[in-house]
Protein backbone atom coordinates (compact mmCIF):
# COMPACT_ATOMS: atom_id res chain seq x y z
CA UNK A 1 0.00 0.00 0.00
CA UNK A 2 3.15 2.55 0.85
CA UNK A 3 4.36 1.62 -2.38
CA UNK A 4 1.39 2.08 -4.36
CA UNK A 5 1.02 5.80 -2.61
CA UNK A 6 4.81 6.97 -2.93
CA UNK A 7 4.24 5.72 -6.51
CA UNK A 8 0.88 8.04 -7.36
CA UNK A 9 2.49 11.20 -4.94
CA UNK A 10 5.47 10.62 -7.62
CA UNK A 11 3.29 10.92 -10.33
CA UNK A 12 0.69 13.98 -9.13
CA UNK A 13 4.38 15.46 -8.36
CA UNK A 14 5.64 14.85 -11.90
CA UNK A 15 2.78 16.35 -13.26
CA UNK A 16 2.25 18.91 -11.42
CA UNK A 17 5.52 20.77 -12.06
CA UNK A 18 5.31 19.83 -15.77
CA UNK A 19 1.70 21.52 -15.99
CA UNK A 20 3.68 24.90 -14.48
CA UNK A 21 6.45 24.35 -16.87
CA UNK A 22 3.67 24.74 -19.81
CA UNK A 23 2.86 27.98 -18.42
CA UNK A 24 4.88 31.26 -18.87
CA UNK A 25 7.56 31.86 -15.71
CA UNK A 26 5.42 34.66 -14.39
CA UNK A 27 1.46 33.11 -14.61
CA UNK A 28 3.44 29.89 -13.34
CA UNK A 29 4.90 31.87 -10.43
CA UNK A 30 1.85 33.85 -9.76
CA UNK A 31 -0.14 30.54 -9.70
CA UNK A 32 1.86 29.22 -7.25
CA UNK A 33 1.70 32.09 -5.32
CA UNK A 34 -2.01 32.76 -5.11
CA UNK A 35 -2.93 29.22 -4.27
CA UNK A 36 -0.34 29.12 -1.53
CA UNK A 37 -1.42 31.83 -0.32
CA UNK A 38 -4.82 30.96 -0.33
CA UNK A 39 -4.50 27.03 1.69
CA UNK A 40 -1.00 27.59 3.30
CA UNK A 41 -2.46 30.09 6.01
CA UNK A 42 -5.26 27.67 6.84
CA UNK A 43 -3.01 24.48 7.55
CA UNK A 44 -1.99 23.88 11.09
CA UNK A 45 1.31 24.38 10.57
CA UNK A 46 1.02 28.10 9.96
CA UNK A 47 0.34 28.52 13.98
CA UNK A 48 4.36 27.55 13.86
CA UNK A 49 4.73 30.30 11.86
CA UNK A 50 3.19 32.64 13.75
CA UNK A 51 4.50 31.44 17.13
CA UNK A 52 7.63 31.83 15.37
CA UNK A 53 6.48 35.57 14.77
CA UNK A 54 6.09 36.26 18.55
CA UNK A 55 9.67 34.78 19.16
CA UNK A 56 11.33 36.32 16.75
CA UNK A 57 9.46 39.77 16.18
CA UNK A 58 7.36 40.38 19.42
CA UNK A 59 6.81 43.70 18.26
CA UNK A 60 4.35 42.90 15.94
CA UNK A 61 0.59 42.65 16.13
CA UNK A 62 -1.40 39.97 15.25
CA UNK A 63 -2.67 41.80 12.46
CA UNK A 64 1.21 41.97 10.68
CA UNK A 65 1.79 38.37 11.87
CA UNK A 66 -1.09 37.48 10.08
CA UNK A 67 0.13 39.23 6.62
CA UNK A 68 3.64 37.82 6.98
CA UNK A 69 2.55 34.74 7.25
CA UNK A 70 0.61 34.54 3.66
CA UNK A 71 3.51 36.47 2.37
CA UNK A 72 5.22 33.37 3.75
CA UNK A 73 2.59 30.78 2.17
CA UNK A 74 2.98 33.06 -1.54
CA UNK A 75 6.33 33.22 -1.60
CA UNK A 76 6.69 29.62 -0.90
CA UNK A 77 4.33 28.86 -3.72
CA UNK A 78 6.02 31.18 -6.22
CA UNK A 79 9.43 29.30 -5.27
CA UNK A 80 7.59 26.06 -6.22
CA UNK A 81 5.91 27.16 -9.59
CA UNK A 82 9.48 29.24 -10.71
CA UNK A 83 11.60 25.58 -9.93
CA UNK A 84 10.92 23.85 -13.66
CA UNK A 85 12.08 27.42 -15.14
CA UNK A 86 14.82 28.11 -13.36
CA UNK A 87 17.06 26.81 -15.84
CA UNK A 88 15.72 28.81 -18.75
CA UNK A 89 15.20 32.84 -16.78
CA UNK A 90 17.72 35.19 -18.48
CA UNK A 91 19.98 37.18 -17.17
CA UNK A 92 19.43 40.83 -16.80
CA UNK A 93 16.46 40.97 -18.78
CA UNK A 94 15.11 44.45 -19.35
CA UNK A 95 11.78 43.38 -17.50
CA UNK A 96 9.88 40.49 -17.19
CA UNK A 97 11.19 37.16 -15.69
CA UNK A 98 14.71 36.74 -15.69
CA UNK A 99 17.56 37.13 -12.84
CA UNK A 100 20.41 39.55 -12.25
CA UNK A 101 23.25 39.36 -9.29
CA UNK A 102 24.03 42.29 -6.80
CA UNK A 103 28.24 41.73 -5.82
CA UNK A 104 29.01 39.71 -8.83
CA UNK A 105 32.19 41.00 -8.25
CA UNK A 106 32.70 39.25 -5.15
CA UNK A 107 32.09 35.84 -7.21
CA UNK A 108 35.09 36.86 -8.78
CA UNK A 109 37.32 37.35 -5.91
CA UNK A 110 36.35 33.52 -4.45
CA UNK A 111 36.98 32.03 -7.94
CA UNK A 112 40.49 33.90 -8.82
CA UNK A 113 41.74 33.12 -5.03
CA UNK A 114 41.83 29.30 -5.65
CA UNK A 115 40.38 28.36 -2.22
CA UNK A 116 37.40 26.11 -1.60
CA UNK A 117 34.48 28.01 -1.15
CA UNK A 118 31.40 27.63 1.04
CA UNK A 119 27.91 29.57 -0.12
CA UNK A 120 26.22 30.26 2.85
CA UNK A 121 22.63 31.40 3.18
CA UNK A 122 18.90 30.18 3.84
CA UNK A 123 15.28 29.58 2.88
CA UNK A 124 14.68 33.18 1.79
CA UNK A 125 13.10 34.32 -1.33
CA UNK A 126 14.01 31.31 -3.93
CA UNK A 127 16.88 29.97 -2.70
CA UNK A 128 16.78 27.01 -6.10
CA UNK A 129 18.28 30.08 -7.80
CA UNK A 130 21.62 29.82 -5.90
CA UNK A 131 23.34 27.11 -7.00
CA UNK A 132 22.82 27.77 -11.01
CA UNK A 133 23.61 31.37 -10.73
CA UNK A 134 27.06 30.70 -9.08
CA UNK A 135 27.86 27.69 -11.17
CA UNK A 136 27.40 30.30 -13.99
CA UNK A 137 29.71 32.46 -12.26
CA UNK A 138 32.76 29.60 -12.59
CA UNK A 139 31.56 28.10 -9.13
CA UNK A 140 29.62 25.15 -9.11
CA UNK A 141 28.86 23.57 -5.76
CA UNK A 142 28.11 20.98 -3.87
CA UNK A 143 25.30 20.96 -1.35
CA UNK A 144 23.72 18.80 1.49
CA UNK A 145 19.98 17.86 0.90
CA UNK A 146 16.99 15.59 2.72
CA UNK A 147 15.66 12.81 1.27
CA UNK A 148 12.43 12.84 0.71
CA UNK A 149 10.33 10.01 2.34
CA UNK A 150 9.18 9.42 -1.32
CA UNK A 151 11.92 8.41 -3.59
CA UNK A 152 10.20 9.17 -6.36
CA UNK A 153 9.76 13.16 -5.74
CA UNK A 154 13.38 12.91 -3.83
CA UNK A 155 14.68 11.86 -7.80
CA UNK A 156 12.37 14.30 -9.39
CA UNK A 157 14.08 17.15 -7.06
CA UNK A 158 17.40 15.87 -7.87
CA UNK A 159 16.78 16.04 -11.69
CA UNK A 160 15.46 19.44 -11.53
CA UNK A 161 18.42 20.96 -9.44
CA UNK A 162 21.17 19.01 -11.86
CA UNK A 163 19.49 20.49 -15.03
CA UNK A 164 18.78 23.84 -13.66
CA UNK A 165 22.91 23.89 -12.56
CA UNK A 166 23.89 22.45 -16.10
CA UNK A 167 26.19 19.84 -14.78
CA UNK A 168 26.04 17.25 -12.45
CA UNK A 169 27.54 18.01 -8.84
CA UNK A 170 27.45 15.86 -6.16
CA UNK A 171 24.36 16.06 -3.20
CA UNK A 172 25.57 14.62 0.56
CA UNK A 173 22.94 13.22 2.37
CA UNK A 174 22.52 15.48 6.08
CA UNK A 175 24.33 12.97 8.64
CA UNK A 176 27.22 12.21 9.49
CA UNK A 177 28.10 10.42 6.71
CA UNK A 178 27.15 13.44 4.37
CA UNK A 179 29.23 15.59 6.32
CA UNK A 180 32.39 13.00 5.96
CA UNK A 181 32.12 13.26 2.28
CA UNK A 182 31.46 16.88 1.92
CA UNK A 183 34.49 17.20 4.03
CA UNK A 184 36.95 15.21 1.57
CA UNK A 185 35.17 16.83 -1.10
CA UNK A 186 36.23 20.64 0.17
CA UNK A 187 39.80 18.89 0.34
CA UNK A 188 40.09 18.64 -3.09
CA UNK A 189 39.11 21.96 -3.89
CA UNK A 190 35.91 21.50 -4.13
CA UNK A 191 32.85 24.25 -2.81
CA UNK A 192 30.23 23.25 -1.14
CA UNK A 193 26.64 24.73 -0.36
CA UNK A 194 25.09 25.07 3.26
CA UNK A 195 21.27 26.72 4.25
CA UNK A 196 22.08 26.67 7.83
CA UNK A 197 18.76 28.20 9.11
CA UNK A 198 16.68 25.21 10.47
CA UNK A 199 17.30 24.08 14.11
CA UNK A 200 20.38 20.73 13.82
CA UNK A 201 19.63 19.34 17.52
CA UNK A 202 23.00 17.93 17.25
CA UNK A 203 24.26 21.65 16.36
CA UNK A 204 25.81 23.79 18.66
CA UNK A 205 23.83 26.93 20.58
CA UNK A 206 24.33 30.04 18.45
CA UNK A 207 21.76 33.19 19.33
CA UNK A 208 18.97 34.34 16.28
CA UNK A 209 16.87 36.81 17.67
CA UNK A 210 18.39 36.77 20.96
CA UNK A 211 16.91 33.65 21.49
CA UNK A 212 19.30 30.14 21.98
CA UNK A 213 19.09 28.74 18.74
CA UNK A 214 20.90 25.10 17.92
CA UNK A 215 22.75 25.81 14.92
CA UNK A 216 24.47 23.46 12.40
CA UNK A 217 28.33 24.63 12.66
CA UNK A 218 29.26 22.66 9.32
CA UNK A 219 30.09 25.79 7.36
CA UNK A 220 32.38 26.79 10.16
CA UNK A 221 33.76 24.01 11.20
CA UNK A 222 34.83 23.50 7.57
CA UNK A 223 35.77 26.32 7.11
CA UNK A 224 38.14 26.71 9.56
CA UNK A 225 39.78 23.72 8.99
CA UNK A 226 40.61 24.03 5.23
CA UNK A 227 40.93 27.77 5.26
CA UNK A 228 38.06 27.92 2.88
CA UNK A 229 36.25 31.46 1.88
CA UNK A 230 32.93 31.85 3.24
CA UNK A 231 30.30 33.51 0.84
CA UNK A 232 27.18 34.88 2.27
CA UNK A 233 24.34 35.93 -0.19
CA UNK A 234 20.05 34.92 -0.43
CA UNK A 235 17.79 35.79 -3.04
CA UNK A 236 15.00 38.21 -3.06
CA UNK A 237 12.16 38.60 -5.41
CA UNK A 238 11.01 42.07 -7.82
CA UNK A 239 8.83 40.59 -9.44
CA UNK A 240 6.69 37.08 -10.60
CA UNK A 241 9.92 34.91 -11.45
CA UNK A 242 11.84 38.20 -11.87
CA UNK A 243 14.81 37.76 -8.86
CA UNK A 244 17.83 39.47 -7.26
CA UNK A 245 21.07 37.47 -5.72
CA UNK A 246 22.32 39.33 -3.34
CA UNK A 247 25.90 38.49 -2.85
CA UNK A 248 27.63 39.92 0.03
CA UNK A 249 31.74 40.07 0.45
CA UNK A 250 34.02 36.98 1.11
CA UNK A 251 34.19 36.25 4.96
CA UNK A 252 38.16 34.92 5.67
CA UNK A 253 37.80 32.29 8.72
CA UNK A 254 40.72 33.07 11.12
CA UNK A 255 41.71 30.13 13.73
CA UNK A 256 43.10 31.81 16.83
CA UNK A 257 43.72 28.57 18.74
CA UNK A 258 40.96 27.63 20.77
CA UNK A 259 38.70 25.63 18.08
CA UNK A 260 35.56 25.90 20.08
CA UNK A 261 35.07 29.40 20.28
CA UNK A 262 36.44 29.93 16.83
CA UNK A 263 33.58 27.34 15.60
CA UNK A 264 30.83 29.44 17.84
CA UNK A 265 32.33 33.18 16.90
CA UNK A 266 31.65 31.83 13.10
CA UNK A 267 28.92 30.18 13.74
CA UNK A 268 27.28 33.56 15.38
CA UNK A 269 28.60 35.71 12.56
CA UNK A 270 26.26 33.56 10.28
CA UNK A 271 23.50 33.70 12.20
CA UNK A 272 23.89 37.25 12.57
CA UNK A 273 23.70 37.84 8.68
CA UNK A 274 20.52 35.82 8.49
CA UNK A 275 18.50 37.87 10.61
CA UNK A 276 19.60 40.99 9.42
CA UNK A 277 18.02 39.40 5.50
CA UNK A 278 15.07 38.48 7.46
CA UNK A 279 14.51 41.13 9.43
CA UNK A 280 14.93 43.47 5.85
CA UNK A 281 11.78 41.15 4.11
CA UNK A 282 10.57 39.02 6.61
CA UNK A 283 7.86 37.26 4.34
CA UNK A 284 10.71 36.12 2.38
CA UNK A 285 11.31 33.58 4.75
CA UNK A 286 10.56 30.06 5.14
CA UNK A 287 8.77 30.40 8.79
CA UNK A 288 7.02 26.96 9.01
CA UNK A 289 9.57 25.10 10.90
CA UNK A 290 10.24 25.26 15.11
CA UNK A 291 13.63 27.25 14.54
CA UNK A 292 13.64 27.37 18.52
CA UNK A 293 13.49 25.39 21.56
CA UNK A 294 10.54 22.62 21.27
CA UNK A 295 8.83 23.82 25.05
CA UNK A 296 8.38 27.44 22.97
CA UNK A 297 5.61 25.55 20.78
CA UNK A 298 3.63 24.01 23.89
CA UNK A 299 0.00 24.86 23.45
CA UNK A 300 -0.76 26.98 26.82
Amino acid sequence: MKKILHKTEATVARLLLHALKTLPPAAASTLGGMTARFIGPRLPVSRIANTNLKLALPYLNARARKRIVRECWENLGRTIGEFPHIAALPHNSPSGPGWRVEGAEHLETARQSGKPVIFFSGHIGNWELMPPVVARHGLPFASFYRAASNEGVNSLIHDLRRNAMGQDVPMFPKGSKGARSALRYLGQGGHLGVLGDQKMNDGIEASLFGRPAMTASAAAVFALRHQALIITGHVYREGPARLVLQVDAPIHPLARGDRQADVLALTQKLNNRLQEWIEKRPGLWLWLHRRWDKSLYRKP
